[in-house]
Formats: structure tokens, C-alpha cells, sequence
């Protein structure tokens, strides 16, 4: 593992789960954005693998919910509707292209809502929007 490597998962473990959490949600936005321009210049290989990238991330946020909390069942249903969204994108391309800017919004909306409970849970700051890159 090279040094680089090294230091972004060693960050990553030592980031609260809210971090993670947002960290996600960031991916997600910033995939989504760079799928919005491979479609644009017809990369359609790098278009679907940001897709499924994004799909790979709503999939784990649905896996992690708490089902045992009553908001979860909303949130799994948001993340199904996503997923299915997603897949009609990919499909689609160009008829679809509108949606990926429907679908970064609501997970934009998303993760502004978990960081505003996150600071009053913790009362704290949490991070501006992190990046990965890689």
C-alpha cells in the first residue's frame, strides 16, 4: 500500500460515522456530477461506472439503516426510488439525462438534513463537504 493509500484509509477510520456518513454522501454527489459530463462527452463507459458507483453507495446507505427507527422506513423507500431512478438513467442516457440533476438534488437534500442533525446531536461542526479522490 503506498503512502497515499495509507493516509486516505487511516483518515477515513478515524472520521465519526457522521463524517462517514456525509463523506457517502458527497461521493454520491460528485459521481453523479461527473456523470452529468461523460454523458455530455458520449464517455458512456465512465457515465456507467459513475452510475454504478452511485447505485454501490445507495445500496450501502440502505443496508446501514437502523430499521428499528421509525424514520428508516422513509429512508428506505427514498433509497429504492433512487436505485430504480438510477437504472432508468443508465437505460435511458440521453431521454434520462434530466434525472441526474433530479437525483443529486434529493441526495444533496439528504445529506444537508443528516448534517444539520448530526450538529445538534453533537452540537458541533461537522467538516465541509470532504473529497475523495480516487
Amino acid at each position: 500500500m503506498n503512502g497515499y493509500n495509507h493516509y486516505k484509509e487511516k483518515s477515513i477510520y478515524s472520521m465519526s460515522g457522521a463524517e462517514q456518513l456525509l463523506l457517502l454522501f458527497d461521493e454520491a454527489i460528485k459521481r453523479l456530477t461527473r456523470a452529468e459530463q461523460s454523458l455530455k462527452d458520449k464517455n458512456y463507459k465512465d457515465f456507467e461506472d459513475c452510475l454504478t458507483r452511485v447505485s454501490r453507495i445507495v445500496r450501502y446507505l440502505m443496508d446501514i439503516l437502523d430499521m428499528e427507527q421509525p424514520i428508516s422506513w422513509d429512508l428506505k423507500r427514498i433509497y429504492e426510488y433512487l436505485i430504480f431512478d438510477l437504472s432508468r438513467v443508465m437505460a435511458g442516457r440521453q431521454r434520462r439525462q434530466d434525472e441526474i440533476g433530479r437525483i443529486r438534488h434529493i441526495l444533496s437534500e439528504l445529506r444537508e438534513g443528516f448534517d444539520g442533525a448530526s450538529r445538534k446531536v453533537n452540537d458541533m461542526h461537522i467538516a465541509k463537504r470532504a473529497e475523495v479522490r480516487g
